[in-house]
């Protein structure tokens, strides 16, 4: 198996991606707004992908979080806040903004397991900075660690409930960046005492099973290169201080923030000490790349990726529940004046 996670180019598999696919044997795949038309084709296109492998337990992912990051819309598909309503709520109401993203990353996890989704890239543990640049911004659960560790443990106790695997990110902390890592790399010159806060969330919650690098330059530990790219931070602080020991896939090794052919990004990751390469945006010649330049998954990777999968399950129907949570959810927020 390769350790590297692929999109997909449309709603459908092509000849080419299906036959590329069974060769490659890839970790797994993520899903975008291209490839989710309608419930009954995003269920037949998972099915489709776990048919390829013969594996009940694949890693399908997707970024759901709600908001602005959100792949399956409304009207199809229900409606979900972004951070910034629980944060409103936790402001007046600890106990209640706690309970309410836990319900809300319930019914999330509901819908995805029966779309066939495994894995959802949610919670973000990034704190919200003031001054920063808001690609984080309304997405962040807080600008307090203990509020963001608090409600984004509610998010992956939910989603588990639904049989989805959530992923803590981007670490080791991607609220300081002064631009969008999709365009442009950003380097964060915080002293190492001042970064401790920002490591705080992603260590009260180390032991979630799958964590995401961020492309960000940190002065303080390795000036040189972006955290997915730095064998300094993620063995000496993602590893280290942190203590996160479940399965470390990179952001998208497309963005900007990141330089040199694709293939060359993927192999750097690896040589870093990511566990796989996600990369995104289904180009033929560059998956291919990826495929031929990475080293087989280890032995550590396969345990981790084992242990992730573990507790999902694919619904063979939206369950009668999901409407119940999604109620208590906005019966919650409503406290808050927040519409869900």
């Amino acid at each position: 198996m390769i350790p590297a996670i692929f999109g997909i180019s449309g709603p459908v598999l092509t000849a080419d991606e299906r036959a590329f696919f069974r060769e490659c044997d890839p970790a797994g795949y993520i899903l975008f707004g291209r490839n989710c038309v309608d419930p009954e084709q995003l269920r037949a296109l998972t099915d489709d992908l776990r048919s390829i492998h013969g594996r009940d337990r694949l890693l399908v992912s997707v970024d759901q979080e709600g908001g602005r990051v959100t792949r399956l819309r409304p009207p199809l598909w229900a409606g979900y806040p972004s951070g910034q309503a629980f944060d409103a709520l936790y402001q007046i109401a600890p106990a209640s903004a706690i309970e309410a993203a836990r319900a809300n990353a319930a019914a999330m996890a509901l819908e995805l397991s029966y779309m066939g989704i495994t894995v959802d890239y949610h919670p973000p543990l990034d704190l919200r900075v003031p001054g920063a640049h808001d690609v984080i911004g309304d997405r962040a659960f807080g600008a307090d660690p203990m509020q963001v560790a608090a409600l984004g443990r509610a998010v992956l106790e939910g989603l588990a409930a639904g049989g989805v695997t959530g992923c803590i990110k981007h670490m080791p902390g991607h609220g300081r960046t002064d631009v969008d890592t999709h365009k442009a790399l950003p380097t964060v010159t915080a002293p190492a005492a001042e970064l401790e806060a920002d490591l705080a969330p992603f260590r009260t919650l180390n032991q979630a099973l799958v964590g995401m690098t961020g492309h960000l330059v940190f002065t303080a530990w390795d000036p040189e290169n972006p955290a997915t790219l730095s064998q300094t931070v993620i063995r000496d602080i993602i590893r280290g201080s942190i203590g996160f020991d479940g399965l470390l896939l990179t952001d998208d090794i497309d963005m900007e923030a990141l330089g040199g052919a694709i293939p060359e990004r993927a192999a750097r990751a690896q040589a870093a000490g990511c566990d796989i390469v996600l990369n995104c945006w289904a180009k033929m010649d560059d998956m291919a790349g990826i495929c031929e330049v990475l080293s087989p998954m280890s032995d550590a990777t396969a345990a981790r990726l084992d242990r992730a999968l573990a507790g999902t399950r694919i619904a063979p129907a939206l369950a009668p529940e999901a409407a119940e949570l999604l109620a208590k959810r906005d019966a919650l927020l409503a406290l808050a004046g927040t519409p869900a």
